[in-house]
């Protein structure tokens, strides 16, 4: 994987916990959802490596109480597994995100981690942090 050279020459882990590996970005469809509706919002997640190593990605997404990444909101959290990210390459993922009878008006706040992993998914390297604010009206 590149991360750690073993004849010694660099030691790429310290340049990947130095900055950001990633950077995030977001887009719902549509962009508002329905309060006291059962209703959908599609958030588009995109995941680019900035850094000049391949990294073991994924993304982990958590919602408050009042939303669900299922229809019945039992789901408040979503780990997807991207694989490797080249170096300067984008990977997007879908991830559907669900209103109840029980959601208020009012604004929201998504927690999304793009988390970059040191062998396996049990590992963590480095993590960029991204809150995100869904508007139900």
């Amino acid at each position: 994987m590149g991360l750690l050279n073993i004849f010694g020459k660099k030691d790429a882990a310290n340049e990947i916990s130095k900055g950001p590996p990633f950077t995030v970005s977001t887009e719902f469809f549509p962009y508002k959802l329905q309060a006291k509706r059962s209703n959908s919002a599609m958030m588009t997640v995109k995941v680019m490596n900035i850094t000049k190593e391949v990294l073991l990605t994924s993304v982990v997404a958590e919602v408050p109480g009042q939303l669900g990444f299922d229809e019945m909101n039992l789901s408040k959290q979503r780990e997807v597994r991207l694989g490797e990210l080249q170096p300067n390459e984008l990977k997007e993922v879908r991830i559907p995100v669900y209103s109840s009878m029980k959601s208020d008006a009012g604004e929201y706040t998504l927690t999304l981690t793009a988390i970059a992993h040191y062998r396996d998914y049990g590992h963590v390297l480095n993590m960029v942090k991204k809150r995100v604010a869904v508007e139900i009206v």
